[in-house]
């Protein structure tokens, strides 16, 4: 084994398949909630099936069980890790990061260094790409833990959504006004601020105009910085993001990194079809 420090995410989390099923790579899934039966994000159900499923009923979602949080970090030490990075998806958008917490406790065995990215999403698969990069770089995981810590600033996501109905829904509106949205035609641009919490970048009148606001603020994000991670994602709405991902490709040409995805069936529940959006993460 080239180290011994495993990476431990939540679905949340959003990393890509192929990111994912990386060998030291665990993941926790998040639960999604029906009347008639619990399903596991992404394992047992899809984002496809979640969206079909909208129109006669919303789920909701919840943490992950001990049993399954038990059964994930005992196969870390099957595998023969010792240490591992636990990063979650913002302390102020769910309760993940503590569940970890309380379960790894009864694992004494296995030093831990937890994250809370402060984000979701795209924005939290971006730091979870580098904490995989600085664990196979051979770093400790004091020192691991201290460069992700100093780098959560520098990641921010950015969403469009046609209707706040689904955030609304789900008691994840955080700082955004769920009045706006409909009447108007509407999108705000939602992003996490400092604490990890939904607020509102800005407001435009339909897509087209959203989509451009959101680039025009990660253009002032990344100022003169010339080398930055970018991933984009969608809910449902593919090719709205293909033509998002050449527009960023042309007006952001510094990106080390390029991700691409559908969200992750739990967080779909919350955003709803048609969303759109992208993160980006300063490497300079």
């Amino acid at each position: 084994m080239k180290n011994s420090i495993a990476l431990l995410v939540d679905s949340g989390v959003d990393l890509p398949k192929d990111i994912s099923n990386q060998a030291g790579i665990y993941e926790v899934p998040l639960n999604i909630i029906y009347k008639d039966a619990t399903y596991i994000d992404n394992v047992t159900i899809t984002s496809d099936e979640i969206y079909a499923r909208l129109d006669t009923e919303i789920p909701s979602t919840s943490l992950p069980d001990g049993n399954t949080i038990h059964a994930i970090v005992e196969q870390i030490l099957a595998d023969g890790y010792t240490q591992a990075i636990v990063l979650t998806i913002s302390t102020g958008l769910s309760g993940t990061y503590n569940a970890l917490k309380l379960n790894l406790e009864h694992f004494p065995q296995l030093e831990t260094a937890m994250i809370d990215t402060k984000n979701i999403t795209m924005g939290a698969a971006l730091q979870g790409v580098y904490a995989k990069e600085l664990i196979d770089s051979g770093l400790d995981l004091a020192t691991i833990e201290s460069r992700l810590n100093a780098n959560i600033p520098n990641a921010k996501v950015y969403f469009s959504l046609p209707t706040l109905e689904y955030l609304k829904k789900g008691g994840r509106i955080g700082l955004v006004s769920s009045v706006i949205g409909h009447a108007l035609n509407l999108h705000p641009v939602i992003s996490c601020n400092e604490e990890g919490v939904y607020h509102t970048v800005t407001k435009a009148r339909g897509r087209k105009r959203s989509l451009e606001k959101m680039i025009q603020d990660a253009e002032k994000f990344v100022a003169s910085s010339t080398l930055y991670d970018i991933g984009v994602a969608h809910s449902n709405c593919p090719e709205d993001a293909k033509a998002l991902m050449a527009t960023i490709k042309e007006r952001l040409p510094h990106s080390n990194i390029f991700l691409f995805d559908q969200v992750t069936p739990a967080l779909g529940v919350h955003v709803g079809p048609d969303g759109v959006g992208f993160a980006i993460m300063k490497r300079d």
